[in-house]
């Protein structure tokens, strides 16, 4: 098992549960909760890219094909990790899909799919998470919103509007659980150098986000999972509630001039 720091000493022996985890930021994310000492329950809907990514990051994993939309492959899942592990102490849900489509042209099954991912999927994964972390005394989840759900764009109705949804879930959350010993708290990236950004946008929407973007640059996949998995940690003790933009200043630039800048 791999650790590194103080952080590592703190969370030694803690199980973290990941969804989306083949790839991308749920990837990252494991990687960063390996690096702190948990052991990884990787939750992910794509079989194929599940299996040799666990290979890839090595011992403390346990990688299970789910569909978080589903509960009873949910609960399944849980049932499998608390006879492996144990315990669960740390739930990332990070599993989500996006219809890059306008309003109009938006089908009423697109719509449903991106909000049974991007909304129910958490909704259910934390239910079902929560009466094992209690058993240990609590825990912490962190939601995987977006800068979407905090300011409205084209080409992403179900999307933003599944992410938006999300932001007061995890409000919800945190009020209820909170009284409990189940901090709950979201990470909103902005744009992120992902494989599929790298895919989809020219050259002309890049250079658009950097403008855009006060750092003038993307974020990248190791920066959005070390927030989650800081919010995870003890360093985070008391914040609960909380949805922490990780954006490079996009949300809070608004729309500016790029030409009047320095």
């Amino acid at each position: 098992m791999r650790a590194s720091g103080r952080l590592a000493v703190a969370e030694a022996g803690r199980v973290a549960v990941v969804t989306g985890a083949a790839r991308g930021i749920g990837l990252a994310l494991t990687r960063k909760f390996l690096d702190a000492g948990y052991r990884v329950a990787m939750l992910d809907v794509d079989a194929a890219n599940l299996a040799p990514s666990a290979k890839e990051v090595g011992r403390g994993v346990l990688p299970i094909a789910c569909d978080v939309s589903v509960p009873a492959q949910v609960k399944s899942a849980v049932a499998r990790i608390e006879a492996d592990f144990g315990r669960i102490d740390a739930l990332v849900n990070n599993a989500g899909i996006v219809v890059f489509k306008k309003l109009l042209d938006t089908s009423f099954e697109e719509w449903s799919r991106v909000l049974d991912v991007n909304l129910s999927g958490p909704f259910i994964c934390t239910q079902l998470c929560a009466p094992v972390m209690l058993k240990n005394g609590g825990g912490a989840v962190v939601n995987i919103t977006s800068i979407s759900g905090l300011r409205a764009s084209s080409l992403r109705v179900a999307y933003g509007t599944s992410k938006a949804g999300l932001d007061h879930l995890t409000k919800q959350q945190a009020v209820e659980l909170g009284n409990l010993g189940i901090r709950v708290n979201a990470v909103a990236p902005g744009p992120v150098d992902t494989a599929m950004a790298k895919r989809v946008h020219t050259p002309d929407i890049r250079a658009d986000y950097h403008d855009a973007i006060p750092l003038n640059r993307y974020g990248t996949e190791d920066e959005i999972a070390q927030a989650a998995v800081f919010l995870c940690s003890e360093q985070a003790s008391y914040i609960n509630g909380q949805t922490l933009a990780v954006d490079g200043g996009f949300d809070a630039a608004g729309i500016g001039l790029p030409s009047l800048r320095g």
